[in-house]
């Protein structure tokens, strides 16, 4: 059988008083009639005993000591009937030792000094006898309040062994556990409680360990009466008093089903363990401190970093600037306030490798609150793969729209030159016919050439008509619009326009006016607009020593918000920035011109301006206003 053991090795002597106890108990007590007549009676007897037996040896005697032999009544008297009786035995033994003595000596000196002496005596009988009384009281009052104790505990079985193991008490819990009573089991070595085929080599070192060591302490099984077994807790400790040892304390407890529940627990727990450790999504548990107490396996293989190196420092050490500088702020506003702005709501990041690159990541964030702590746990999905796959659906979308727009254009063209064509062919005639009737000698038919100049006026509207026609065609359509917190926007799309920045020296940082949210936008536009700035912004820093990326919001008015995208870039040519926002103008070998102007027709869509700036510092700087919601409108 397996046996879980522990040995203190600090000795644990009992003390004398406590080894004393059962011989205390062992000694004859005062019976219950002490202070009944029989007492007394007995007393009397006892006299009479006496003065009978000095009677016998009077011709020895003569009158010598005569109160010597009334010695023997008076402490018997104060042993079994307390000092009531002793003083009834003094009093009859002072009477009877004057009987005995002639009248002419009774008044004598020696007479006198033997009785001051006699009565002294039987005052230290009485005293010594009434604190021997007192301590067999209290020894029988500890006594019975030990038994009650022991009775008490029937969780436990309590009992005592003799210096060579056999059972000399056996109390209600040992009897409730085992099924043995007691008349069953004292006298007999402990060895039979235990499962094991050697029982009783293992008892007998048992209790040597226990000796020697001061207490064993250990786990095994124990059989009961009717042969089923349990797992026991079992304690021995050795009564040792006055230099001796006196026998053995054992306790019993039985913990099958405490360990059951152990074991059940950690099943759970390593079932729950090997679900966390194949989750695709990487989990790191916080406390309200910011401080990592767990980090998954999942998380390891995400952000490279071993438990080891995370667990027990700031979660911090995850994020890149600037949500590193402020991430422990943010948390101290939620527990001040209880508003949450991540938590249960989730949220697009950028998250920081053990190598220092950085990835886009989706945070979803819950709270454990308990009555001693308050956990927050993270799980976190890499968007990494779904980014570059969604890039590439994007990529792909906009070489369709790229082709379906030139596409449009060519039927755009095509119906431009046949629609255009009749107005453009009928002014040309009619221009030609008022050509030839200017250069002719006849004299001028004012009502043709006035005809002639109204015909080509009528042609000319209709050709603007069609053209206005085709551009309200065009620019025809509404912006869905949303109330959004703007840094969260901004977030977003810097988690994804930022990929791989890291690692080409790109330092983003982010200037947030409290002010300056929320606002009422398309989101998905606006952070098209952000991307397509920043991603300028990261190409032009390409060549520069430093690359500092900064956005800023600040609040311009009641209604407006600003945002800026700086760049310490070489900044825009005099020449570019007069046509930097129109269609087929770029300033890059391979663009098409066509995202500045995108830019400034979703801006302008949303009641705004974009322009550019040079910047104080080197570098160019993009600003575009945003509409704020009116007052009373809830974020979304």
């Amino acid at each position: 059988m397996i046996r879980w053991c522990v040995e203190e090795k600090n000795p644990l002597v009992a003390s004398a008083a406590s080894a004393d106890i059962p011989a205390v108990a062992s000694l004859p007590l005062p019976p219950t009639f002490k202070h009944t007549a029989a007492v007394y009676f007995a007393a009397v007897v006892a006299v009479a005993l006496a003065y009978l037996v000095r009677l016998v040896m009077a011709p020895v005697l003569h009158d010598r000591a005569p109160l010597l032999l009334f010695v023997l009544p008076v402490v018997a008297a104060v042993l079994y009937g307390g000092r009531g009786a002793g003083l009834l035995a003094g009093f009859l033994s002072l009477l009877a030792s004057f009987s005995l003595v002639p009248a002419s000596a009774r008044g004598s000196a020696p007479m006198l000094i033997e009785g001051l002496f006699f009565i002294v005596v039987c005052s230290g009988i009485g005293l010594l006898g009434g604190r021997l009384a007192a301590e067999r009281q209290l020894a029988r009052r500890a006594s019975e309040q030990l038994r009650l104790l022991l009775e008490g505990a029937s969780q436990y079985a309590i009992f005592m062994l003799d210096p060579l193991g056999t059972i000399s008490t056996w109390n209600s819990g040992a009897e409730r556990i085992y099924g043995w009573t007691a008349d069953e089991v004292l006298g007999r070595h402990f060895a039979m409680l235990s499962t094991e085929t050697n029982a009783p080599e293992i008892a007998a070192d048992e209790l040597e360990r226990a000796r020697t060591e001061g207490r064993f302490t250990c786990e095994a099984w124990q059989v009961r009466r009717d042969g089923s077994e349990f797992l026991a807790n079992v304690t021995i400790t050795p009564i040792v008093g006055e230099g001796r040892l006196h026998g053995y304390a054992k306790v019993i407890h039985d913990v099958t089903d405490r360990r059951a529940s152990e074991l059940a627990l950690e099943k759970r727990e390593q079932h729950l363990q090997s679900i966390l450790d194949t989750v695709p999504d990487a989990m790191i548990v916080i406390d309200d401190k910011g401080v990592v107490i767990s980090f998954s396996p999942a998380a390891e293989r995400l952000f490279g970093y071993s438990p080891p190196e995370v667990i027990g420092n700031n979660v911090s050490m995850l994020m890149p600037s600037p949500d590193r500088e402020r991430h422990d702020s943010y948390l101290e506003r939620y527990i001040a306030t209880g508003v949450p702005h991540i938590i249960g709501i989730g949220r697009i990041v950028t998250g920081l490798r053990a190598d220092g690159s950085t990835f886009p990541m989706k945070l979803s964030v819950g709270e454990a609150v308990t009555p001693d702590q308050r956990l927050f746990t993270g799980f976190v999905q890499d968007l990494t793969e779904r980014k570059d796959f969604e890039a590439r659906l994007e990529q792909l979308k906009s070489e369709l729209i790229h082709v379906s727009r030139v596409s449009a254009m060519g039927t755009m063209a095509s119906t431009l030159a046949h629609e255009l064509n009749q107005p453009l062919t009928a002014i040309a005639s009619y221009g030609q016919a008022a050509e030839a009737l200017l250069e002719s000698d006849t004299d001028i038919d004012k009502a043709l050439l006035t005809e002639i100049v109204s015909e080509i006026s009528g042609q000319s509207l209709r050709a603007g008509g069609i053209v206005r026609r085709l551009r309200e065609f065009v620019s025809r359509g509404e912006v869905s619009k949303t109330v959004e917190d703007l840094p969260k926007l901004i977030g977003e799309a810097s988690a994804l326009a930022l990929v791989g920045t890291r690692e080409k020296g790109v330092t983003a940082h982010f200037n947030y006016g409290p002010e300056a949210t929320p606002v009422l936008v398309d989101r998905v536009q606006i952070q098209q607009v952000l991307i397509n700035l920043m991603r300028n912004a990261i190409e032009a820093m390409q060549d520069s020593p430093v690359r500092r990326l900064t956005v800023t919001t600040g609040l311009v008015d009641d209604t407006t918000v600003q945002v800026s995208v700086h760049d310490t870039g070489p900044g825009i040519s005099a020449d570019a920035a007069e046509h930097l926002f129109e269609a087929f103008n770029s300033t890059k070998q391979t663009g098409m011109g066509l995202g500045l102007s995108i830019c400034r027709t979703i801006v302008e869509a949303h009641g705004g301006r974009i322009h550019a700036v040079p910047h104080e510092g080197g570098g160019a700087e993009f600003r575009f206003t945003l509409v704020r919601p009116p007052p009373g409108t809830t974020e979304t």
